[in-house]
């Protein structure tokens, strides 16, 4: 069955309102005008009263605390109540960068009216050996406290607080995650689920809910803390970003201010040496959004991922030790080099299942494996979610239980379709688009099979997508778009990174790279730099395309979709390249006479010709594409294709490679596709394969030469095993497109914008 092809989609050129434009451009002076109020206008920001509060959190009103109502009420008579009696309590947080941020927040706020580790406790469950949310085990720890206040969790922890409660410990929920259908037994349930949809809080994270509680504790005891509580604000901003929610109201409010915070950690004015660490770990300025999403967030993450244990991550954000934050600072690094190899294994090991499943009769992909690690599941459900346009569930397998990640897509509601089946979970939690999940191996089979069967009867699989947001030349990518760009700013769940959409352009790849950690070890994590050409300018524009090799850059003329990036380690402009294609100048919809069947009767008129059985619908339709930008039609004349075994091709490869290595010498790509009668899919396989197995190899004008490195034995038979995969899978499309009927084929293309 067809591969998922993702659809390319462009917002049509809707007329935007003069009036419009002209107000933006007044709220918004030194800027030109020309994308902003369209990118406002498509993202239906289009009330003129609110276009200064959201451009500038300046301008913003935020709302009060006490919007909460009699919940922060309770919450607050409370604490107030234990600081009078001085009593002790505890914080009791979340292994991810929002729950991590959340106590890091009550850490430092409830540490202005509570003595640190006298009278103020933290505890954050171990990602490995307990899960998100209360637990007996960890309650037990804190049976010296009168308090516990919890931070981006504990709103379904029923039993857990009950427990609480009879060792004579009260509990305050500050929560973001779906509610209980009945309130818990607690002094109060801090949370913006409470509240109407349309409500500035309605899209707080955990973050922004325990800054709340700080803020209206502040407002109830003025006189009491020493430091402001903006101070507070670079925390937040971490938390708001990393985590999946919509950037909007308040939301979007706290995480303008929080940048402007986080932004000081970068100069003399810095307060959090931690942070400072951190920033020049990832080569990051903080004041950008990006920097905590592609930056601190995923270190902050990757601890817990990594260790289990993210208890010291609270320290290293709050501490004003210098060098203690400097060494947990490199430690956290650590860590996130460590989690960008785990994450990769993942992921090819995760496609190799997915080229099993025919994904054409799938709604949610739900996969798993013993040798996953749990920790980096999230990430790779999220990224494979992306890819292929479908809900996706991984889990790793213990002993008794099969536990994951699930993340969405398309905006289907995945929290509520693993929620319908409960009665086959153990534990699970979250929102709309990520949950977590735990259920017994013996009901891995009827979950899968059950889950799909409710997404598909609610409606039909969807569609990988690809929303582009503007169409660009490469002299455009520039200061004054940047500048317009930037005041979309921050972008997250409801409003994405905007995405540009260059047509006929052309690539100059430079030589494809591997991540180093601190201590000089290369990380299998793998980026490639480029620059970028049209016919608008002289000199190419820099960027990278990250996770990918040089040799899949196309060598001639296409589109791209890319998302315009302010490097400020390398102190220039750059791209970072999402999506790319051949050129599609000519619409191609039901253009079915620019297909000819030559596989049994050769025609004289002239065409492009697909001699070698395309392994994927994919690269069918770049070659149909390819002849269309050429005005000619594409002629089917592949024979069928000879199917060596692949053990035989691997033997193949790995002497090739020998070969290249002792004389030197290189070889194209398509006299690799030539010799071993693979395609873009398997050669990449193997060219991993080859690295695992002792070989470094490279790719420099549009050439491959290889040489001896240093092989891991640990991970080869898996990445060969992953190769001969492909390879098989690789036969099956080429053996399938050797007897697909003709008509199949006009059918397809047909289908395709």
């Amino acid at each position: 069955m067809p591969d998922p092809i993702p659809q390319w989609q462009i917002y049509a050129d809707s007329d935007v309102p003069e009036a419009f434009v002209q107000a933006v451009k007044q709220q918004a002076p030194g800027t030109e005008g020309r994308y902003l109020p369209r990118l406002l206008w498509q993202r239906g920001i289009r009330d003129v009263e609110q276009l200064a509060g959201y451009l500038f959190a300046a301008n913003y009103q935020p709302t009060s605390a006490s919007e909460f109502g009699q919940e922060m009420q309770w919450a607050v008579q409370r604490i107030v109540q234990a600081i009078e009696r001085q009593e002790a309590i505890a914080i009791w947080g979340d292994f991810d960068a929002d729950g991590v941020t959340s106590t890091a927040v009550l850490w430092d706020g409830l540490g202005q009216f509570f003595p640190q580790h006298e009278k103020l406790f933290y505890y954050i469950p171990n990602r490995f050996t307990e899960s998100h949310g209360l637990s007996k085990t960890g309650i037990d720890q804190l049976k010296h406290v009168q308090v516990i206040v919890t931070c981006d969790t504990g709103s379904t922890n029923l039993e857990e607080i009950q427990y609480a409660q009879s060792l004579g410990i009260d509990v305050i929920v500050t929560d973001h995650h779906t509610l209980p259908q009945m309130r818990p037994p607690v002094i109060a349930i801090v949370n913006p689920r409470t509240l109407a949809k349309d409500h500035p809080f309605a899209s707080l994270s955990g973050v922004a809910v325990a800054y709340k509680l700080v803020e209206a504790l502040y407002e109830a005891l003025p006189d009491i803390p020493e430091k402001s509580i903006d101070n507070l604000l670079d925390l937040v901003a971490i938390g708001l970003i990393a985590d999946l929610v919509e950037l909007k109201g308040d939301c979007r409010y706290l995480a303008q201010k929080g940048i402007e915070q986080l932004q000081k950690q970068s100069t003399k004015e810095a307060t959090r040496p931690g942070i400072t660490r951190l920033l020049e770990l990832c080569k990051r300025s903080g004041d950008r959004p990006t920097d905590i999403s592609f930056g601190l967030g995923p270190r902050i993450n990757a601890v817990s991922r990594i260790q289990g244990d993210a208890h010291f991550c609270v320290e290293l954000l709050t501490s004003l030790d210098v060098e203690r934050c400097r060494e947990l600072a490199e430690e956290t690094e650590l860590a996130n080099a460590r989690r960008k190899a785990l994450q990769k294994d993942v992921l090819q090991q995760a496609k190799a299942k997915l080229a099993q499943i025919d994904l054409s009769t799938t709604g949610v992909i739900v996969l798993w494996d013993e040798q996953w690690s749990g920790g980096v599941l999230g990430l790779v459900a999220g990224q494979i979610a992306q890819e292929y346009g479908k809900p996706t569930i991984l889990l790793t397998i213990d002993e008794e239980y099969a536990k994951g990640s699930a993340r969405s897509t398309n905006q289907i509601d995945l929290y509520q379709l693993v929620k319908d089946q409960e009665h086959l979970l153990h534990r699970f939690g979250g929102h709309p688009f990520a949950a977590g999940l735990s259920l017994a191996i013996d009901n891995l089979p009827l979950f899968a099979q059950a889950i799909n069967q409710r997404l598909l009867q609610q409606s039909d699989p969807p569609t990988p997508t690809i929303q582009a947001d503007l169409c660009v030349t490469v002299s455009e990518l520039n200061l004054e778009l940047y500048k317009e760009l930037r005041l979309i700013e921050p972008c997250g769940m409801g409003n994405p990174i905007p995405k540009l959409l260059i047509k006929n352009c052309w690539f100059n790849a430079g030589r494809n790279t591997k991540l180093q950690d601190l201590r000089g070890r290369k990380v299998e994590y793998i980026r490639t730099p480029f620059m970028l050409w049209d016919e608008t300018v002289e000199k190419g524009f820099p960027g990278v395309w990250w996770g990918h090799y040089a040799y899949e850059l196309p060598t001639g003329r296409c589109d791209a979709i890319v998302e315009l990036e302010n490097n400020t380690y390398h102190k220039r402009y750059e791209v970072r390249l999402v999506g790319v294609r051949a050129c599609d100048d000519v619409n191609v919809t039901a253009s079915t006479q620019w297909l000819l069947d030559w596989r049994s009767h050769r025609t004289e008129e002239s065409a492009i010709e697909l001699k070698t059985a395309p392994a994927s619908w994919i690269e069918f339709q770049t070659w149909f594409r390819r002849a269309i930008s050429q005005q000619l039609p594409l002629a089917i004349a592949y024979p069928p294709p000879t199917i060596m075994p692949p053990v035989e091709i691997w033997q193949t490869l790995v002497g090739i490679a020998k070969y290249l290595s002792r004389t030197r010498k290189t070889a194209t790509r398509q006299q690799l596709y030539d010799r071993l009668q693979i395609g873009d899919v398997a050669l990449k396989a193997g060219i991993q394969a080859l690295e695992q197995f002792g070989f470094h190899v490279s790719y420099e004008n549009h050439c491959f030469s290889v040489s001896i490195s240093h092989g891991n034995p640990e991970q080869s038979n898996r990445a060969i095993e992953q190769f001969l995969t492909a390879v098989r899978e690789e036969q099956f499309y080429r053996q399938y497109f050797a007897q697909v009927p003709f008509g199949t084929m006009r059918s397809i293309v047909s289908q395709w914008n």
